[in-house]
């Protein structure tokens, strides 16, 4: 029988894996959306409104707050620098390098973010987590397929990985104060204004057509809403260098959307690596679905 500890954890993985699921849709969504006219900036904008705009409402039909004192500036902290800083180095870096050498970079974010909770928040390294981080490394390698690039392009890249990394540093310990959907709404909203000043500075550039639109509503609800709530929900149960290298089912999810959608087949190579990325989770679902950590196994 399971134990109420596994039973937590379990869901904590279920959580983690809808939400990488759900933010793979994204770079499929978001080609449509630029494909009607919009530029980054203008996405990110709609974005996070409108998602704060739901989560409000969520907040208010829950009867809960918004948070108050430290809580509710580390969130805003999470929102206005964490999250647009992240997506403002990651889109930039995608004109200096390539999407595969990019995306690659970006997923070194697992590494950074077990080194930051060995050294902050004194979570174990077993030897499990580092066999899994190098087999899921070495599959995002293969998957995303990383070619050349130029030296900014590599530092943006390497920055939004550092700045995703605090992230979720910053987020494993608000987390035990509020709600995920307390959390979600300030993030959300908090990174909403930051974007809508960076669009309206850039000039935005709206939908062209009711497709547009479309891609908008469902960048919102099913790359947006979902992912986050789960991932900040899963964050908690987890732990944060768990919820990092789960999370590299994304681009797996991504690939077969490619596939499904856009035509785009994977090579043998790319199914390799996604294979690869899948062994690293289970390999992690089955450590943390055992009792607690063995001490001895710790480096």
């Amino acid at each position: 029988m399971i134990s109420n500890t596994s039973s937590h954890r379990f869901i904590g993985i279920l959580l983690i894996s809808i939400s990488a699921a759900a933010f793979g849709t994204l770079a499929l969504l978001g080609r449509y959306a630029f494909a009607d006219g919009m530029d980054a900036l203008t996405i990110m904008f709609f974005r996070f409104t409108l998602a704060a705009g739901l989560m409000f409402v969520l907040l208010i039909a829950r009867k809960e707050s918004l948070p108050r004192g430290a809580a509710l500036y580390r969130l805003i902290g999470m929102g206005a620098m964490g999250y647009v800083g992240q997506a403002f180095s990651y889109l930039t870096a995608l004109k200096y390098a390539s999407s595969g050498l990019v995306a690659l970079l970006l997923y070194l974010y697992p590494m950074f973010v077990a080194v930051l909770s060995f050294f902050i928040l004194r979570e174990p390294i077993t030897r499990l987590k580092i066999v899994a981080l190098g087999i899921a490394l070495l599959g995002t390698t293969l998957t995303v397929g990383p070619e050349g690039g130029q030296l900014l392009g590599i530092f943006l890249a390497i920055s939004a990985a550092l700045i995703y990394s605090l992230y979720i540093i910053v987020g494993s310990q608000v987390m035990k104060q509020v709600s995920a959907v307390q959390s979600s709404t300030v993030i959300f909203a908090s990174a909403g204004l930051m974007s809508g000043a960076l669009m309206f500075i850039n000039r935005p550039q709206l939908p062209q057509t009711n497709s547009g639109w479309w891609a908008i509503a469902a960048i919102v609800i099913v790359a947006t809403v979902i992912p986050v709530v789960t991932f900040l929900a899963g964050l908690e149960r987890v732990g944060p260098s768990n919820a990092a290298m789960l999370s590299t089912l994304e681009p797996v999810v991504t690939v077969i959307l490619a596939a499904l959608f856009l035509n785009e087949s994977p090579n043998p190579i790319t199914l390799v690596g996604g294979g690869l990325i899948l062994v690293a989770v289970v390999m992690l679902a089955q450590s943390e679905l055992r009792h607690p950590i063995d001490q001895s196994a710790s480096l």
